[in-house]
């Protein structure tokens, strides 16, 4: 039996190693696409920007509100697009703030807050790698070893278990 104990720890270490290793290639990925969406709305919204400094002094948002509040209806629905394109553009911008750091509070941050919209096309578009570098090597051995400690606590749960409900099974029941 402990043979068998011994290659599931050796199996679960080693899946472990390899779905570590993945998770900086998912931080890379996330990134990437984080930076490709941030430069596709500022491209997007640059007319409309050059249009505020032109005529507003750079204040886009008084060109949002202009248009907003004309007596046009285009023109109201011009103004509501540029604003979700304004509101974009400081999400995207906020997000990438929070990822300049170092790896592991990047890791920490895309698992507890991540962008939704980009954290849902990544899983969806991710691809599979094994980077072997520095970072996904350590993240890697760290993800084994905590999955490691669970799994020894668990087993050693399941058996101290085991043991109780056994010995009161094999307990001879006494009659007054």
């Amino acid at each position: 039996m402990s043979f068998l104990y011994r290659y599931l720890i050796v199996a679960i270490a080693c899946i472990a190693m390899l779905l570590g290793l993945q998770i900086p290639n998912f931080v890379d990925q996330y990134q990437k696409r984080l930076d490709a969406h941030l430069r596709e709305v500022t491209t997007n919204l640059q007319p409309f920007q050059d249009i505020a400094n032109k005529y507003l002094a750079g204040n886009l948002g008084k060109l949002i509100e202009m248009n907003i509040n004309s007596d046009a209806n285009p023109l109201q629905e011009e103004g509501l697009a540029i604003e979700k394109m304004a509101e974009r553009k400081l999400r995207f911008e906020t997000e990438m703030t929070a990822l300049q750091t170092n790896l592991a509070m990047k890791i920490l941050h895309i698992w507890l807050n991540g962008d939704q919209e980009i954290l849902e096309e990544a899983k969806s578009h991710y691809s599979y790698a094994v980077p072997i570098d520095q970072n996904a090597l350590v993240v890697g051995a760290v993800t084994a070893i905590i999955i490691l400690v669970m799994a020894e606590i668990l087993f050693a749960l399941v058996h101290f278990i085991g043991i109780k409900i056994f010995s009161r099974l094999r307990r001879p029941h006494t009659s007054t």
